[in-house]
C-alpha cells in the first residue's frame, strides 16, 4: 500500500481538483471524492486533499495516465453554436452520424467542453467552452439555470393542459414541470410555444408534452441562462463571446473572470 504524498510543497503548483475542472476532467467536489477515495496518485503516490500538481508530476486517475499539462491555465473560450437537427452532441458517433465538434475551430492545448446538450432532433443555443469549471458550474443542478425552448406542437392546447405542465407531472424519472409556457403564435394546425425549464433530463421539454399525449413537431433551444441564441445566427455557425459578455456569464457563474482579453472568433455562414 502506498503512503499518501507529505504536502510540504504546498506554496507551489495548483490544487489538483482544479487543475482537472479546468480541463473538464470532473467537478471539483466529484475529484475531491475521488482523492478521499485514494483513486488519484502522483508519481505512484496516493495523494490527499491539498495536495498540489508541479511540473513534471506524473498523474494517474484510476491507475491511468492522465496528461494533466495541457490544461493549463489559458484564456478561456466560449462559442454560441447555432445545432442544427440531425446533428449529434459527441465527439463521434458509432452511426457515423454528423456531430457538433467537427463544426467548432481546433483547440490546440484543451477540448471544446458542451454546457449540456440537445438530442440529435433538438436545434438551436449550444454553449461549449475550453474552460471545464466554468461548464460544471453551468451544468451542475445546483445552479438552476433556465432554459428557454421554442416548441411547435400540433392542434389545440387546453388550458387544463396548460396549467397540468404548469404544476408538474409524474415521469418515469420523477417529477417535472415547466416553470413558464407562453404561446406565441399559430392559427392553423401547428401552434408556437416559449417553455422554460430549471433542469436538463434527458428529452425533459419533449416528455412533458408527450405525457399530455401532445405531439411536438419542432423543438428549439433559444435561451440558455443568460445566453440568447442570436437572431442572425444561421445554423452550422457558432458566436465567440467577447471580455465584457465572458466577463457577466462568470458573474452569473459565481466565478471571478481574470483572463487576459482574446480576439474572438467568429463564423455565420
Amino acid at each position: 500500500m502506498t503512503k499518501p504524498i507529505p504536502n510540504d510543497d504546498a506554496d507551489i503548483g495548483e490544487r489538483i481538483q482544479k487543475v482537472l475542472a479546468r480541463g473538464g476532467v470532473g467537478s471539483r467536489r466529484e475529484i475531491e471524492r475521488w482523492i478521499t477515495e485514494g483513486r488519484i496518485k502522483i508519481n505512484g503516490a496516493t495523494v490527499t486533499l491539498g495536495t498540489r500538481l508541479k511540473s513534471g508530476d506524473y498523474l494517474q486517475i484510476n491507475d491511468r495516465v492522465v496528461h494533466w499539462e495541457k490544461f493549463s491555465v489559458q484564456p478561456t473560450r466560449v462559442l454560441l453554436y447555432h445545432k442544427p437537427t440531425g446533428e449529434v452532441v459527441s465527439r463521434r458517433d458509432p452511426e457515423g452520424r454528423p456531430v457538433v465538434f467537427t463544426q467548432l475551430p481546433k483547440l490546440t492545448a484543451s477540448k471544446w467542453i458542451a454546457v449540456g446538450r440537445l438530442d440529435i432532433n433538438t436545434s438551436g443555443l449550444l454553449l461549449v467552452t475550453n474552460n471545464g469549471e466554468l461548464a460544471n458550474r453551468l451544468m451542475h443542478p445546483s445552479t438552476q439555470v433556465e432554459r428557454e425552448y421554442a416548441v411547435r406542437v400540433l392542434g389545440e392546447i387546453p388550458s387544463e393542459v396548460i396549467d397540468r405542465l404548469k404544476q408538474g407531472v409524474d415521469l418515469e424519472d420523477g417529477h417535472a414541470k415547466f416553470d413558464d409556457i407562453r404561446f406565441y403564435a399559430g392559427e392553423g394546425a401547428n401552434k408556437w410555444y416559449y417553455v422554460t425549464v430549471k433542469e436538463g433530463r434527458n428529452r425533459l421539454v419533449r416528455r412533458l408534452w408527450e405525457s399530455q399525449n401532445v405531439v411536438v413537431s419542432r423543438l428549439i433551444r433559444v435561451r440558455y441562462g443568460p445566453v440568447v441564441l442570436p437572431e442572425r445566427l444561421k445554423t452550422h455557425s457558432f458566436y465567440e463571446l467577447d471580455e465584457k459578455e465572458l466577463t457577466l456569464l462568470h458573474e452569473f457563474a459565481g466565478m471571478p473572470y481574470p483572463d487576459k482579453p482574446r480576439k474572438p472568433e467568429n463564423r455565420n455562414r
